[in-house]
């Protein structure tokens, strides 16, 4: 018993972060702040209001509770998949407390993908490519799983933090909650290795199939990464500046392989080239929780802000041509979560997903 103790208050001391468990030290900034909603609405009093529907969807699923819709997105048949937090034999933030959904083009419930799956922790994320293969990210893991369409598991990247690395560290090797060298505290925004994320939140592709993912709660920072899984570059560090990063919460890309990175308690978009070259950076969409790029000519930018429940229609030049209100009478948060990711299969329809509505909003802009 004296030796857990020793250990739990060696946890406490560095600011670890057990399966997604926030402690002070690594607490994130405010999100957005009173003033900047007021000045955003401000903002929004000089733009359109576009006219929508939203519509929450009854997704059911045998003998299973929906949870938290953390990630959406639909194939090219108009099947939707959500990326859920939940799990009757898992526990909130650790185990397996996630799990994977597929629902038809009439939202009737097909299958799960990927039961019992080992990457399977926090949900964060899910993208469907071109070539219908369903992408699974998922923060408390820290990995990325690569089904095909027929849901069989062809690549993963990223790798699961075990209880085991933990006591590693604090009983074998002496670790105190401090860097070894000179009794430092741990750096609340390290520097991210290779090969590993920290708690990553979303991924997109180029037109040759490179991977781009913003990586993340942990780490600030953003990774290209070869189909084949050779990881090619990283850019950001944690602030303000540019090429830097308070929470990388959302990525997408344009037809022209041009990278668009949600920078969410920034409250901006930063845009990269298909190099991860620094281009310009976007404002005026509040706090972009979620984004995503519509198909088709021409092509729409879309950020979430996720603290109001807005959404907010951008060219791909940074001009936002609208927003509209979604999830009233929902609620409030005052951390945010009303929305947590988007995917639109056109210009004039999105899906949305929450962390706190335990449903998922579609949203068609007439």
């Amino acid at each position: 018993m004296k030796r857990f103790r020793m250990l739990s208050s060696f946890l406490l001391l560095g600011g670890v972060s057990f399966a997604g468990v926030l402690l002070p030290q690594q607490a994130q900034a405010q999100i957005s702040t009173k003033e900047q909603i007021a000045q955003q609405t401000e903002f929004e009093k000089t733009i359109p209001k576009m006219q929508i529907t939203d519509e929450f969807l009854d997704l059911l699923i045998p003998d299973m509770t929906m949870g938290e819709t953390m990630g959406v997105s639909t194939n090219s048949r108009g099947h939707l998949f959500v990326y859920s937090r939940t799990n009757p034999q898992g526990i909130a933030r650790g185990g397996t407390a996630a799990m994977l959904f597929e629902f038809d083009q009439n939202m009737k419930y097909v299958k799960q993908w990927g039961p019992h799956n080992y990457a399977a922790s926090f949900a964060h994320s899910v993208r469907v490519d071109k070539d219908d293969n369903v992408w699974m990210e998922d923060e408390g893991s820290g990995m990325i799983i690569k089904f095909d369409p027929q849901a069989v598991p062809k690549a993963q990247f990223g790798r699961t933090p075990e209880a085991i690395d933990y006591l590693e560290e604090f009983l074998e090797r002496g670790g105190t909650g401090f860097n070894n060298a000179g009794g430092r505290p741990r750096d609340p925004h390290p520097i991210g290795r290779i090969g590993t994320f920290d708690r990553p939140t979303d991924l997109t592709w180029d037109s040759q199939g490179n991977v781009y993912v913003s990586d993340g709660y942990g780490n600030s920072r953003i990774v290209k990464i070869t189909p084949g899984g050779h990881w090619l570059k990283e850019v950001g560090t944690y602030g303000t500046g540019q090429d830097q990063f308070r929470v990388p919460h959302s990525i997408a890309a344009d037809a022209q392989d041009t990278i668009y990175v949600g920078d969410r308690n920034n409250s901006r978009i930063q845009v990269y080239d298909s190099e991860l070259n620094y281009k310009r950076t976007y404002t005026g969409m509040g706090s972009p929780w979620g984004i995503c790029v519509s198909p088709g000519t021409p092509q729409y930018l879309f950020s979430a802000d996720g603290t109001t429940g807005k959404i907010y229609k951008l060219n791909l030049d940074g001009k936002v041509l609208g927003w509209a209100q979604t999830s009233l009478g929902r609620g409030e948060d005052d951390n945010g979560r009303l929305v947590h990711e988007i995917t639109c299969p056109s210009g004039n329809l999105l899906y949305l997903g929450s962390a706190v509505l335990w449903n998922v909003q579609k949203v068609t802009i007439h």
